[in-house]
């Protein structure tokens, strides 16, 4: 059984956050939570969550996940009590993704996704706290055909491609958890991320969104590494955070998919980001690269029937709020988007 939360709030250990997602689950989690926060910075970033850093139920711990961490030792994290009411959450997302550079991180990547994720489900045993992992729709493989996956699908990924660092990482993460729940009987959550959208997203890292904005504001034309009919799917942070939260509450065991059921061409999505920023740019088509390839489509069924979910923000929306977000990180006067 988990350990009782004995004082007012539980505490709850968020891996990997300071980066993108990992930051907005700490905004969330902080309302009701006090927060650890653990991240080596390999491709989190302090700015994501310097505006927590003075709460008082906030503490970041910078620690890379690989080498096993004892959270009774560790001086800031006194005022947690955590020797008498322990861990009640762990959510798991650190993995040092960075398309931009991938082909550094490989061997990080295989390191989290092995070892570091050994030491957090370790912890959970420890603490008998609940455990929930970010993994990713790669773990289907790349094309779709105009099939959407559902969890029971069990993909195709190239142990030896170039990729395979991550793709095959996330499976062999999912394995692990997997069988650690049915060993150990650790209660443990899997959802399968397909691609995530919003503020904080790193600027030139290769992430199509952001990079397009980012061109737009930079008066740069944008571009599309793939032809005109490379689709994907988009899904807002805000939705993300949302299933996440609700994940952890359920009594659901079995991998989850979230993310939108709703292809988008490129060249639309491009289309509208220059209609809102500036009309006379154009779109240039390049060589596909490593990490903006076509990914599959998620059949989220499961995530409507059985955890109540599904995506709310329109990607008008969403764009309009990542645009605006963007625009404050250049320093740039605000418009309104007309998207």
């Amino acid at each position: 059984m988990p350990r009782k939360v004995i004082f007012e709030q539980k505490n709850v250990l968020v891996v990997g956050g300071a980066g993108f997602i990992g930051s907005h689950l700490c905004d969330e989690l902080i309302k009701t939570s006090k927060v650890i926060c653990l991240d080596d910075f390999s491709t989190g970033d302090e700015k994501n969550i310097d505006h927590l850093l003075a709460e008082p139920n906030f503490e970041f711990i910078r620690h890379d996940i690989t080498e096993p961490v004892d959270l009774k030792k560790i001086p800031e994290l006194q005022k947690f009590k955590i020797e008498f009411q322990g861990i009640q959450e762990i959510y798991n997302l650190a993995c040092p993704m960075s398309p931009k550079d991938f082909k550094n991180n490989r061997v990080k990547i295989l390191l989290a996704n092995s070892y570091g994720t050994k030491n957090m489900l370790d912890l959970a045993l420890d603490f008998k706290a609940k455990f929930l992992h970010i993994s990713s729709s790669v773990v289907y493989g790349l094309e779709s055909g105009g099939k959407k996956y559902k969890e029971s699908d069990s993909g195709i990924v190239d142990v030896l491609s170039e990729r395979s660092a991550y793709d095959e990482g996330k499976r062999f993460a999912e394995s692990m958890i997997i069988n650690y729940r049915d060993f150990y009987n650790l209660d443990s959550k899997i959802i399968r991320l397909f691609r995530v959208y919003g503020p904080r997203m790193k600027i030139g890292d290769g992430q199509m969104i952001p990079d397009f904005i980012s061109n737009a504001l930079d008066k740069k034309d944008l571009i599309i590494y793939g032809d005109k009919n490379f689709r994907s799917s988009f899904c807002y942070i805000g939705d993300c955070i949302d299933a996440i939260m609700k994940l952890m509450e359920s009594n659901i065991e079995t991998p989850i998919n979230i993310g939108s059921d709703v292809e988008i061409n490129l060249t639309d999505l491009a289309d509208k980001i220059i209609k809102s920023i500036n009309k006379n740019l154009k779109i240039e088509y390049k060589d596909s690269v490593i990490f903006m390839k076509p990914l599959c489509v998620p059949d989220i069924s499961k995530a409507r029937n059985e955890l109540g979910w599904m995506p709310v923000i329109s990607l008008g929306k969403g764009l309009e709020k990542t645009i605006y977000e963007l625009r404050a990180s250049k320093g740039l006067k605000s418009v309104k988007e007309a998207i």
